[in-house]
């Protein structure tokens, strides 16, 4: 059997080996076995929870969540990374307030955002969008910065008005916005998590999590922690796949 045929199974390799250590680690009681319950134990609480609306009503408000975060992000980053990008001295003259914000984790603006909107769903939103847009601003510039400068030269040998030009520019800078994407989707998916955990949420897999974790309900807290991973897995898994539907001429 060839390679090729096999390659698409591959990943599951990697789900197998998990389970089967997280199996042996609490047969063996290595973990104790009411801190860590068995992979069966869990996927029969995923499944009470979805049965129920419990998890899967939460697992919506969430996506809710991080979708609204992240277009909010794109809206405003990838404007703001093109003309960062097209302009050197701008970059310069902003550089050190990208980098710093983007270094600082979202859930330290958590009192600032409180004070500014209060509690309510906008705060988590926001917060979402604040982290998941430096990393678009920041990838957008520098897709832009480093376009392909043969491609831009040609278009511009070929005699292109300045918004053919521009628009080479920006097809050249889709893989890296596309990573800047990919990056924001994971630091909303995280930072709404997080903000539905400590912001007074009523719902949302968050709030799933914290509200289990404070009656010991291991089961179900392990079953909200797998849905969050596994939400965070779908949602790069479809950009990836559309970067390759719409990018598909990258590296070539």
């Amino acid at each position: 059997m060839s390679w090729s045929r096999v390659a698409p199974l591959a990943p599951l390799i990697g789900v197998a080996v998990f389970l089967l250590i997280w199996y042996v680690a609490v047969a063996t009681r290595f973990i104790d076995p009411v801190l860590l319950p068995t992979p069966v134990v869990v996927a029969k609480s995923i499944w009470n929870g979805v049965a129920t609306g419990k998890i899967g009503g939460d697992l919506w408000k969430t996506i809710q969540r991080v979708l609204m975060s992240v277009s909010l992000a794109a809206s405003i980053g990838i404007p703001v990374g093109v003309v960062l990008g097209a302009s050197e001295r701008v970059y310069k003259a902003l550089e050190f307030i990208i980098d710093f914000f983007r270094s600082t984790p979202a859930s330290a603006v958590f009192p600032l955002f409180l004070v500014i909107f209060g509690v309510d769903d906008r705060t988590k939103i926001y917060i979402g969008a604040f982290g998941a847009m430096l990393a678009i601003i920041f990838n957008t510039a520098y897709g832009v910065m480093n376009a392909r400068k043969t491609r831009v030269l040609a278009a511009r040998v070929m005699g292109a008005s300045r918004a053919h030009i521009m628009l080479v520019v920006l097809l050249e800078s889709l893989p890296q916005t596309f990573i800047g994407l990919r990056t924001g989707v994971s630091i909303s998916l995280v930072s709404v998590i997080v903000a539905e955990m400590f912001l007074g949420s009523t719902d949302g897999i968050g709030q799933r999590v914290f509200e289990a974790e404070q009656m010991f309900d291991m089961p179900q807290m392990y079953a909200a922690i797998f849905c969050s991973g596994m939400l965070g897995y779908a949602l790069n898994l479809a950009l990836g796949l559309s970067e390759k539907r719409f990018v598909h001429w990258a590296g070539r």
